[in-house]
């Protein structure tokens, strides 16, 4: 099992709930990072254990599709440093338990909503996570496609 990281972005939350309503412009920005969530997923190779070392390696993806999970949590972009570490931590916990069939290549925290990329054989899998996690999955949708700057160049 691999918890894929990014030293720029916030991982995994659930638990604590504070309501915050959203403007328009921040349901504009929420878009936009699930856009680049999508996009940043497919160039993503560092890894970090589910035990927290700090360890990179890369894993040979067989059988295993891509997964945008939105995960609707009142109050996320308030949560404490303390608060976050805990729930990424219970997450890696319970996809070491899993097994290599399911992995978490990181999430976006947004003020209400957080997008997270895994990789997973199916759906059925990343639904067992959040049962067993105890956090939500409002919506699971399997990725098509990735592009990028690139593709517009053909490279």
């Amino acid at each position: 099992m691999i918890c894929y990281t990014s030293p720029v972005v916030v991982e995994f939350i659930f638990g604590y709930s504070k309501c915050i309503k959203q403007t328009n412009m921040k349901r504009i920005v929420n878009c936009c990072a699930l856009i680049f969530a999508i996009l940043l997923a497919g160039y993503t190779g560092m890894a970090q254990t589910a035990t927290g070392a700090n360890e990179s390696t890369t894993k040979k993806q067989t059988n295993m599709k891509m997964y945008v999970i939105e995960r609707e949590i009142p109050g996320l972009g308030q949560f404490t440093p303390e608060q976050l570490k805990s729930a990424s931590q219970t997450s890696c916990n319970v996809l070491k338990g899993m097994g290599p069939k399911i992995e978490w290549i990181q999430s976006y925290v947004t003020g209400n909503k957080m997008y997270c990329i895994y990789r997973a054989e199916n759906a059925e899998l990343i639904k067992e996570h959040a049962k067993k996690g105890g956090f939500p999955a409002n919506s699971i949708v399997e990725v098509s496609d990735i592009i990028s700057p690139a593709t517009a160049t053909g490279n």
